[in-house]
């Protein structure tokens, strides 16, 4: 049986994106990424429903997404999760389940402040729809020609 391991999250950077560079100079950028669901609970009040994510983009995308982003900016993301583990300072063996990205789209400039309104593609909020839309390397997406968008 084949198995399929894709994560798509629409959502908005709750700080700032983290950048830092392997040994070997490998851009790594770190993003926290919020997800918001309404729903109505048993007094039939709405509720708000806040579920947080942590992203890890790697190399060109990964500066991108340094230089770019801020708290605050619409952010879809495409991606796989991953499930690492690592030895904290007192010996303890440590879990964390994260989203590496594939592709990452810059959305709506949100409350973000600084590089991010200068971005080019700070008016590109097109729809996410990954069959309509061409990865253009970079982390944006360009209009498939086939589609006669």
């Amino acid at each position: 049986m084949a198995s399929i391991n894709k994560v798509i999250i629409l959502g908005r950077l709750g700080q700032d994106p983290e950048m830092r560079y392997t040994q070997n100079q490998t851009a790594v950028c770190s993003l926290n990424v919020a997800t918001t669901e309404f729903k109505q609970n048993q007094n039939g009040e709405r509720e708000e429903m806040t579920e947080w994510h942590r992203i890890v983009v790697w190399g060109k995308q990964a500066e991108n997404c340094g230089q770019y982003l801020a708290k605050g900016r619409g952010v879809a993301v495409e991606g796989r999760l991953q499930t690492r583990s690592w030895e904290d300072q007192n010996g303890q063996k440590r879990y964390t389940t994260e989203i590496v990205a594939n592709n990452v789209q810059f959305l709506s400039s949100g409350q973000g402040q600084g590089q991010a309104q200068n971005n080019p593609q700070n008016n590109t909020n097109q729809n996410f729809q990954h069959n309509n839309h061409r990865n253009n390397g970079s982390g944006g997406f360009l209009p498939n020609p086939n589609q006669g968008n």
